[in-house]
């Protein structure tokens, strides 16, 4: 089984900054992609940032210039450095990845997701 903890969120006022992390652990092989996404209050589960094991990342529109994305390979963990909060990037903050685990005498792919992170920025 694979876990994916997160940690870091939290009250912060508009133009502040806050930094997610997101560490896996369990009976992991190895780590493709990781990201972090958001759902905010009556809206969809929306992608924020992903990056893969090679280190290139993706972000929404809504968080480019702000928002930077980083991983520890050897950690297995996972960052989001936020910078310049706004209000509407008050959302609960879930880490995702999709690994290879090791399944008895072999191994097979998994989408992990953590159980999320409280992001309020106040205006």
């Amino acid at each position: 089984q694979v876990q994916l903890v997160e940690s870091g969120g939290g009250l912060v006022q508009a133009g502040g900054s806050l930094r997610l992390s997101c560490a896996a652990s369990g009976s992991i092989f190895s780590i493709n992609t990781m990201g972090w996404y958001r759902q905010a209050p009556g809206k969809q589960r929306e992608l924020v940032a992903v990056i893969a094991s090679g280190g290139t990342a993706n972000y929404a529109d809504s968080v480019k210039g702000r928002f930077t994305i980083s991983r520890d390979n050897a950690k297995n963990t996972v960052y989001l450095q936020m910078n310049s909060l706004k209000p509407e990037d008050t959302a609960l903050y879930y880490c995702n990845a999709h690994l290879i685990v090791i399944k008895g005498p072999g191994a097979g792919g998994e989408d992990s997701w953590g159980k999320g992170t409280l992001v309020t920025v106040s205006s």
